[in-house]
């Protein structure tokens, strides 16, 4: 992956602010992505959420928490989508791994880090990212990138 590709992470404007419904974005082939997400994240907060606000209110009202919820319920929702309704699977990264890799194979040091976690349940799947949502909007976090690994690996290589 590219230093962009790397860098990128969900990150959403100022909370409380007129965009703090938005995900900020930069240059290149992760907002595809972003503008993805970014969709669910307004379906969420404008049809689904409950709330006493208008809704123009509903979007530009956003504190902190309430973006993490957003952004946790939009990941969810394009996983189980991705995964046919019946199961997701959330990457996160673990601690460094120390094995030696084969001849003729490089290690990227991000790949081997990986961790799969497989749910045949949505909610168990929102409770488990909500949980860790740092690990997607946290700067360094290369939250994109696992984000993309997630969605591969909830619709199957085969699929």
């Amino acid at each position: 992956f590219s230093r962009e590709w790397a860098a990128a992470h969900f990150s959403f404007h100022q909370p409380r602010s007129d965009l703090a419904y938005g995900l900020e974005t930069g240059q290149g082939g992760t907002r595809a992505i972003l503008a993805a997400v970014q969709a669910h994240i307004i379906t969420y907060l404008l049809f689904t959420r409950e709330t006493e606000s208008t809704h123009l209110e509903r979007l530009y009202r956003l504190g902190q928490g309430e973006q993490g919820q957003a952004l946790a319920t939009a990941l969810a929702e394009t996983l189980w989508a991705a995964g046919g309704g019946g199961r997701a699977v959330v990457c996160l990264i673990t601690a460094p791994v120390t094995t030696m890799s084969p001849e003729g194979y490089r290690a990227s040091s991000f790949t081997e880090r990986i961790r799969l976690f497989e749910f045949s349940e949505k909610a168990a799947a929102q409770g488990f990212i909500s949980d860790h949502i740092n690990s997607f909007k946290g700067k360094g976090s290369h939250g994109v990138i696992l984000f993309l690994y997630s969605l591969l690996f909830s619709r199957t290589l085969e699929r």
